[in-house]
């Protein structure tokens, strides 16, 4: 029993750790399929430890058709509940149906392995908090990262309002500073006139429905990276406040022939270009993963231009 125990203490301890560092690698869009990953794998683990102990359990408390003590109501140990088998079985003398008044009781061995169980899990479960906080500060790390990278490159952080549209944001403000304007310079019949708004008022709006435009123009260039049909991914993009990513960048900077380089936590920049041979304007971006309460957010980089 105390290997077996052993043994389940380890794997409980093994499972936190996984569950931990999926749930602090999960992004946005992944975060709900990896909640209910690490729910299935508790689960099974659990059941399985139930398996194991009841098997266990079976083999060395075989069930007795006997009669017990009716005072023996409180809940015991393992050790205590096979003495009082063996001191029962000792001094049986009648049937079950001899008992008078049928109060007499088995011992409770569900509840002791019940018990059992449970302070297994609250061990398991302060060990895995223990584990967690000796994990390194992501967030501290990423913002050290960034500060440095700013420094090194000349860059100045303009903040932009972390929400779904930050993306979209952060690009019109990189738009306007860059004296550039929010127009495309692709032809968009669908799109709704705000090219004079700013991104302190609803400038995101142009950018979100120039990404969706140009990404239904050209299908053949997105289509194989969606997981959804193009309709419903465009009308998301332009009608919702979903977070923006790789291919919306690749859109706007196809639809307004600019570079855009996004700066990432780790320093490294990845540059995302337009693939004209004019010597496009360079829009600068931060993102980051693990600095912002709602998840992924951009944010403009000024003086860079």
């Amino acid at each position: 029993m105390e290997e077996l125990q052993k043994k389940h203490r380890q794997e409980q301890k093994d499972l936190q750790s996984r569950i931990t560092q999926k749930k602090k690698s999960a992004t946005k869009k992944t975060r709900k399929g990896v909640s209910n990953e690490c729910s299935e794998l508790e689960r099974q683990l659990k059941e399985r430890h139930e398996q194991e102990l009841s098997a266990l359990t079976g083999q060395e408390n075989p069930e007795s058709d006997g009669v017990f003590p009716a005072e023996d109501t409180e809940e015991s140990s393992p050790q205590d509940t096979s003495k009082d088998i063996d001191d029962s079985l000792s001094s049986l003398s009648v049937s079950t149906l001899a008992v008078p008044n049928g109060h007499a009781k088995k011992p409770n061995r569900q509840k002791a392995r019940l018990a059992r169980r449970a302070a297994e899990q609250e061990t398991a479960a302060e060990q895995a908090q223990k584990e967690a906080a000796d994990l390194p500060n992501l967030r501290k790390q990423e913002l050290k990262a960034m500060r440095e990278a700013y420094t090194t490159r000349g860059l100045k952080e303009h903040d932009i309002r972390p929400d779904g549209h930050c993306l979209y944001a952060a690009v019109a403000d990189q738009l306007e500073d860059a004296e550039l304007g929010l127009k495309p310079k692709i032809e968009i019949t669908t799109i709704q006139d705000d090219s004079k708004s700013t991104p302190k008022s609803v400038g995101y709006k142009t950018p979100r429905q120039v990404a969706a435009e140009y990404i239904s123009q050209n299908p053949d260039d997105f289509m194989p990276f969606l997981e959804e049909p193009l309709d419903g991914y465009v009308k998301t993009i332009r009608d919702t406040g979903e977070w923006g990513g790789h291919l919306e960048i690749l859109a706007l900077a196809k639809a307004y022939g600019v570079d855009i380089n996004v700066l990432r936590g780790d320093g490294q920049v990845d540059k995302i270009e337009c693939g004209s041979d004019n010597a496009p304007a360079q829009l600068w971006l931060a993102y980051y993963r693990h600095s912002f309460g709602l998840g992924e957010h951009y944010n403009s980089l000024r003086g860079a231009h």
